[in-house]
């Protein structure tokens, strides 16, 4: 019999103890109601937190844009902090061939692309995306600038070997938008795959000056100098993000589609040179 019911049975005997039993009785029944208490505040939590025992888990593949080479790696490394569990596993290259990876059924749970068009592409096989951050283009030169490039028109010059993106890759698309906004004919010594192999030709002097994201040049600020481009003529890129419906993850996924947009990660993605979306 329970502590409660022995005191109930005493009462109804009508002995004389009966108001003592009360007592202890009413006692108890606090002492059992502050340990419910207790045991409810130990399972919720602190308030406002989750619990990383709950978090989703899973180890995820990100098709990711190669212009977030750099600060993916970083922000990679918090998340998996913050989430013990979940390993990321990036795999960078320019959007129109994250896309190509996408329709062939690559195992995969992210994707991120350059620019909303790239995304749109394969929507019947995402989640709805979320912009997470912006970036906008620069003439990168070598060191020092030898050339003295000062803006888009020198890049029409004939004594100059210029390097571009392919145009079907976004910054290639954003480069062909501008100069053409501007009536300016560039002839590219070479057009490349993604926006991470026209900074290389720059970086390793195979080019006088290329068109890239501003975040690429800053993360190589040891081996080229930006040349900025006025915001009348320079172009915005997009950066969605979204999960892929195949995903075996999905929880996990779409945990890490929204961390993308927290305030940690925006504080890496701006340290980094992106602009907030």
């Amino acid at each position: 019999m329970s502590p409660l019911s022995r005191f109930s049975s005493t009462v109804a005997a009508g002995g004389r103890n009966a108001t003592a039993a009360a007592v202890t009785a009413a006692a108890l029944l606090m002492s059992l109601t502050a340990c419910a208490g207790d045991t409810d505040k130990e399972s919720a939590g602190a308030p406002g937190t989750a619990s990383t025992s709950t978090a989703p888990k899973g180890d995820l593949t990100v098709l990711a844009a190669s212009s977030l080479t750099d600060v993916f790696k970083k922000a990679g490394a918090a998340y998996e902090r913050e989430h013990p569990g979940t390993k990321l596993t990036f795999s960078f290259a320019g959007s129109q061939e994250l896309v190509a990876q996408v329709r062939q059924g690559a195992p995969a749970d992210v994707l991120v692309t350059a620019d909303t068009k790239s995304m749109d592409k394969v929507k019947a096989d995402t989640g709805t995306p979320a912009i997470i951050a912006k970036n906008r283009l620069v003439i990168a030169t070598a060191e020092g600038n030898p050339k003295k490039i000062g803006g888009l028109r020198d890049l029409a010059g004939s004594d100059l070997k210029v390097v571009l993106a392919a145009p079907e890759v976004p910054a290639g698309k954003y480069s062909d938008r501008i100069l053409d906004a501007q009536k300016i004919t560039v002839k590219p010594v070479s057009l490349e795959p993604n926006v991470r192999a026209v900074l290389s030709k720059v970086e390793l002097g195979e080019a006088d000056a290329g068109l890239v994201y501003k975040t690429d040049a800053e993360s190589a600020s040891d081996k080229v100098d930006a040349v900025a481009i006025p915001d009348a003529q320079n172009a915005i890129a997009q950066y969605p993000a979204a999960t892929l419906k195949e995903s075996k993850h999905a929880e996990a996924a779409a945990a890490f589609v929204a961390w993308l947009s927290t305030p940690e990660a925006r504080k890496i993605l701006q340290e980094a040179g992106f602009q907030q979306p």
